[in-house]
């Protein structure tokens, strides 16, 4: 399997849902705003989306496709369908369990989450109708994310990096053609979650099918395998949870701030998540099981050299992204969102937390990399750790940012914490010597800042030089921001080819 080829068809179709995002972000800032409803669907809607990271992505992930990879390398196929079967039967368990609290429990979640709200019952009330639509979506998408684990330790990684392209359509669905129908509008974004998260469910089980690995779940709470399972959960549950935490008390301290603060710090955060999404999560997608295949069979060497491939690709890819999303922030926001009930102050506003998220985009993403090589060695305690000491760091900074700067420094504190996150995680596995790094570094990171310089260099110039009008219609808008991406990754790649490189340095190959 060609590990680059693999990762173009997983970003591709990360960009497609990712472009859907963005498009589902615009038809929604225009049709409510910034305003008190954006507010409590933006806080609420952050509840089962954490868990989500907590259940699927995070904690259940790192501990299920390593004993994955176990069975798939070394056990029969027969077993391997029966280990799923009984995995599936617990998670489903408990998620039905965590679902059910959850709605119930959705007043008291609130004083937790949004304590701020209270001041404003309409706020509060509104807040705890969208959570108890919207919470079943935990169960539907960790099982999503559960069987898209398992295509990818399968080598199909194009299908779950459709999946999420589903919820995107529900939301441009729910707000453009159903949103007249509830009372209030807004309530149409929490059935649209309910909607998307059912269907990104359904969709995978066929696949499933097509590689053999659908059956029926199995309740073997006692079973050996799942309580392996389980055990690795515990510190990863604990680690993932501090990651969340770390946002639940960011979402806590903005709910103190103006009205407005909450949603500007997600339409930032969704422009963040665009290159962390294509790229980062990209790249632990592909990373995982070929890393947890070399641990499984100690190739230790081999091991280092992919982690070495994942870091370098990441750096190439990321850095330069940073530095553009920084430098285009301004058009970004006024192309994507800057229409309808959204203003020029709350796009301002929410530019202020893009260039301080922006800060820690590299971390964010190279996180995403370094991660797993401690997961695929089954080792989840040491980002634990090391989870724990950055999100002590990330209160302290809080603290300190969030009265001067306002809902840009916790933007600023989240950058910061994800480069002192990735720093750590580099230095543990150097110090370990589970990470050697490779020849050619210096030539390596040289070549890609002169590059980055000169594409940094073109896209100041061009807002300079060019007659660009902000405020147009949105067709003028698209192009000229067309142009410049266009411009900055033409003069970034053509460089880089001027300094020697090829795209035939960056394949790696997996059997």
């Amino acid at each position: 399997m060609n590990l680059l080829k693999a990762l173009a068809a997983v970003s591709s179709m990360t960009m497609i849902s990712r472009i859907l995002g963005l498009a589902r972000d615009t038809i929604i800032a225009r049709t409510f705003g910034a305003g008190m409803a954006a507010d409590a669907f933006n806080a609420a809607f952050k509840i089962p989306n954490m868990l989500r990271r907590l259940f699927a992505e995070g904690a259940f992930s790192q501990a299920f496709v390593p004993i994955l990879g176990e069975y798939k390398n070394q056990r029969s196929e027969e077993e391997t369908r029966e280990f799923i079967a009984k995995i599936t039967g617990v998670l489903g368990s408990v998620l039905l369990l965590v679902t059910a609290i959850g709605m119930l429990a959705a007043p008291l979640i609130m004083w937790i989450s949004a304590p701020g709200f209270y001041r404003e019952p309409a706020k509060a009330a509104l807040f705890v109708d969208i959570l108890q639509v919207s919470f079943p979506y935990i169960f539907f998408i960790s099982l999503s994310s559960m069987s898209g684990s398992i295509l990818n330790s399968w080598g199909k990684f194009s299908v779950p990096a459709f999946t999420p392209t589903f919820l995107n359509l529900s939301f441009i669905i729910f707000a453009l053609f159903l949103s007249h129908y509830f009372q209030p509008p807004i309530m149409a974004l929490a059935w649209a979650v309910f909607v998307g998260g059912l269907i990104q469910f359904c969709w995978q089980l066929p696949f499933l099918r097509q590689i053999g690995m659908l059956s029926w779940p199995r309740f073997a709470f006692r079973d050996v395998a799942v309580w392996r399972v389980i055990r690795q959960m515990g510190p990863a549950i604990f680690g993932v949870s501090v990651a969340q935490i770390s946002l639940l008390i960011n979402s806590t301290f903005a709910s103190f701030l103006p009205t407005g603060s909450v949603s500007w710090m997600y339409y930032a955060d969704r422009l963040m998540e665009f290159p962390s999404g294509v790229l980062g999560v990209a790249l632990g997608t592909i990373l995982l099981p070929s890393l947890s295949k070399h641990a499984a069979t100690k190739s230790d060497q081999e091991f280092s050299i992919l982690l070495d491939w994942g870091i370098r690709l990441s750096l190439l890819l990321a850095a330069p992204a940073t530095v553009g999303l920084a430098i285009l922030s301004g058009p970004l926001l006024a192309t994507l969102f800057t229409y309808g009930k959204f203003s020029a102050h709350d796009a301002l506003m929410s530019q202020q937390a893009v260039l301080a998220y922006s800060i820690g985009l590299l971390g964010l993403i190279l996180v995403k990399v370094l991660a797993p090589g401690f997961y695929a060695r089954q080792d989840i305690k040491t980002p634990v750790r090391i989870a724990i000491i950055t999100l002590c760091l990330t209160q302290v900074m809080n603290l300190a940012f969030v009265f001067p700067f306002k809902h840009a420094g916790l933007a600023l504190s989240i950058g910061l914490a994800s480069c002192i996150n990735a720093g750590l995680l580099l230095r543990t596995l150097l110090k370990r010597g589970i990470y050697q790094p490779a020849n050619g570094w210096p030539a390596f990171l040289l070549k890609m800042t002169g590059a980055i310089s000169m594409m940094a260099l073109a896209l100041i110039i061009s807002q300079l030089l060019l007659p660009i009008n902000w405020h147009g219609p949105a067709w003028q808008r698209i192009v000229w921001l067309t142009l410049l991406v266009t411009l900055g990754a033409g003069t970034y790649f053509a460089t880089l080819f001027v300094l020697g490189f090829r795209p035939r340095h960056f394949k790696r190959h997996e059997n």
